[in-house]
């Protein structure tokens, strides 16, 4: 078996580590990156394989491409006479699968995903998007590989992708200005910097161990987290004074929107 990426970057080097530490061995993965010190990087830190673009392929099983979506028709159009019959793996964001398969010379064994950035250390959530060219046997190597950086939710609809996209793709960083805005907070409650963080940090890592570790929702999690007429309730209250619940709608509507507008510009033709 072989596993090869198309290019070298964070995303790639998490997935590397984490297929690493799943069994896989460094034999079974290849790297195509331009930057022959990234190259040398790779290859020590990971024993694996890699190459410039401008060389041969090995014959592989899947090709990954974990390259910037602006790079990506470039990209393909090279990669075109190599790709044989293997399975096509995409985590750039916004391409979708006709598109690629567009570029691909109508090439239909693609998979989608959408990974997000606590996959590079190994605790992700990644959206995956199949065309109905893909094998069971091809779902079962992407979901081996995708265990090495987190779980996985399947869609059926490729646009549900966009959703995945404003939810867990973006969702990190709605999540850590969450976390800026509790330790602004405990700023203004004279803590120092250190404590501040220590609070806000270790306040939401237990608050979600909780959450996974229960049998309720959040929701009743909440509810019961709010005694009547205590200081919980009371600033429950502030923040639904504020609309916090449906500004963060609407903050997931207008990047689950965008995402559709990037796909639309990614799909079309350079003038």
């Amino acid at each position: 078996m072989k596993i090869t990426y198309i290019g070298g970057g964070n995303m790639a080097s998490a997935m590397i580590g984490g297929m690493l530490s799943q069994g896989f061995s460094s034999d079974d993965i290849h790297v195509v990156e331009p930057d022959a010190s990234k190259r040398a990087e790779l290859a020590q830190q990971y024993g694996i394989s890699c190459s410039a673009p401008d060389e041969a392929l090995p014959a592989s099983q899947a090709i990954i491409f974990a390259i910037k979506p602006q790079q990506f028709r470039a990209v393909a159009q090279n990669i075109l006479p190599q790709l044989n019959t293997a399975l096509v793996i995409s985590i750039a964001a916004g391409i979708r699968a006709a598109t690629i398969s567009q570029w691909l010379a109508g090439y239909q064994r693609i998979v989608r995903v959408m990974p997000n950035t606590p996959a590079l250390v190994q605790a992700g959530i990644s959206g995956v998007y199949a065309t109905e060219h893909v094998t069971d046997t091809d779902k079962a190597l992407t979901t081996r590989i995708l265990a090495s950086i987190g779980e996985q939710v399947w869609v059926q609809d490729e646009s549900q992708m966009d959703g995945i996209t404003a939810i867990s793709g973006s969702g990190p960083a709605y999540v850590f200005y969450l976390m800026e805005a509790l330790q602004a907070a405990a700023l203004a409650q004279g803590f120092d910097a250190e404590i501040a963080n220590k609070l806000a940090y270790q306040t939401f890592a237990g608050a979600v161990k909780l959450a996974l570790a229960s049998p309720d929702d959040a929701g009743t999690l909440q509810v019961k987290v709010t005694s009547k007429g205590g200081t919980t309730e009371q600033a429950i209250q502030t923040l639904q004074s504020h609309n916090v619940r449906a500004t963060l709608i609407a903050a997931a509507a207008a990047a689950a929107a965008r995402s559709i507008e990037l796909g639309d510009e990614l799909s079309r033709d350079p003038e």
